[in-house]
């Protein structure tokens, strides 16, 4: 049980009120949209929107392929070895990167890893890097032979298209936020497996937190295990997706291959677009998430340059306060040198 009370964050989620209030503009003017609670969870919208929303929901919708694939029998035998390799990475066999941590839900990269969310120094989109080559493990030879090779059979990707394996394992009530996989970084399509349970991928929603609310997506895809999903056009590039607590009713584990752009910049990298080598800037790093606090810094008083008493005061009399001590000051350093050469002397006596 959390120290919330809450065993994951679904039951958070229905705890809350709903939110009520959000805005969205219309004709370059920001205008409320209000929802009304009841038992389907239905809001106000006008029609113009309520018309937006459905052509953009068939918009995402024409650009994804879904097919199921796996069977049963399959999928038992690829998440035993997805089992195999969380019991790896508890052991501590994965290079440093390979294993990233998060509540409900931990993300296994092979092959090649980047930067994301709070490991990064910048925050925002396009600030993404690939870690240096080497310092993630390589793609396992199953994901190769149980999940690569069946897909590239069914024609769902082409030979030596994946160079990138992530795998995803979400416990009840785990989440990812809404995000768009980062153009600079992956080629498209997008192809992802389900295993161990049903869920859903939703497109279009926000996440807010302190409460933590998710809003209305604007299409909801349901992912079946053994399913393959397939992103490209809009749904991969001009709509975000999630998933959401509530739709992680069981542990739930998703095969992520893509391919990473050729020209995709890495933490020892410039820029693909620097010309001028010789001003190379500092490389980013990622934050290191397993560093140790001071356990006394939040005890230690704080004193910021403004709140200095010289920076408190007006420069025009730190100028007259200083030349009206200035002769004062040369003689406090006159006699504690003399000071210091007197003690020098003491100390070297009592040493013979």
């Amino acid at each position: 049980m959390a120290a919330s009370g809450y065993s994951d964050l679904r039951e958070k989620l229905r705890s809350m009120p709903p939110h009520r209030e959000e805005y969205e503009t219309s004709n370059g003017r920001g205008r409320k949209r209000r929802h009304r609670e009841s038992d389907g969870d239905d809001c106000e919208h006008s029609d113009d929107s309520a018309e937006l929303r459905e052509l953009e929901a068939h918009r995402v919708k024409s650009s994804i392929l879904q097919k199921s694939i796996f069977t049963p029998e399959e999928c038992t035998r690829i998440e035993e070895k997805i089992d195999q390799v969380v019991a790896k990475g508890e052991a501590g066999l994965y290079r440093e990167h390979t294993v990233d941590r998060a509540p409900l839900r931990n993300k296994y990269f092979f092959g090649e890893g980047y930067t994301y969310g709070a490991q990064l120094e910048k925050r925002g989109p396009g600030q993404e890097r690939l870690y240096r080559k080497g310092e993630v493990d390589d793609i396992p030879s199953w994901v190769h032979e149980l999940v690569i090779e069946r897909l590239v059979s069914s024609g769902v990707i082409p030979e030596g298209f994946v160079n990138s394996a992530v795998i995803n394992d979400y416990q009840p009530g785990g989440c990812i936020v809404s995000h768009v996989d980062p153009l600079h970084i992956f080629a498209r399509p997008i192809v992802s497996v389900s295993f161990f349970s049903d869920s859903a991928l939703c497109f279009g929603c926000r996440f807010q937190f302190k409460p933590i609310r998710v809003s209305e997506p604007v299409f909801v895809l349901p992912v079946r295990r053994g399913s393959v999903t397939v992103l490209s056009g809009y749904a991969a590039d001009d709509i975000t997706h999630c998933i959401r607590p509530q739709d992680i009713k069981e542990r739930r584990a998703v095969i992520i291959l893509r391919k990473t752009r050729p020209d995709a910049p890495r933490l020892d990298s410039d820029s693909p677009l620097s010309s001028a080598p010789t001003e190379r800037p500092a490389p980013l790093k990622a934050k290191r998430s397993h560093r140790k606090a001071d356990p006394d810094a939040a005890h230690r008083p704080r004193v910021l340059e403004m709140d200095k008493e010289e920076n408190r005061r007006p420069s025009s009399f730190n100028q007259r306060r200083h030349s009206i001590t200035s002769d004062d000051h040369r003689k406090r350093e006159h006699d504690y040198d003399k000071h210091r050469e007197s003690s020098a002397r003491k100390v070297k006596m009592r040493r013979h």
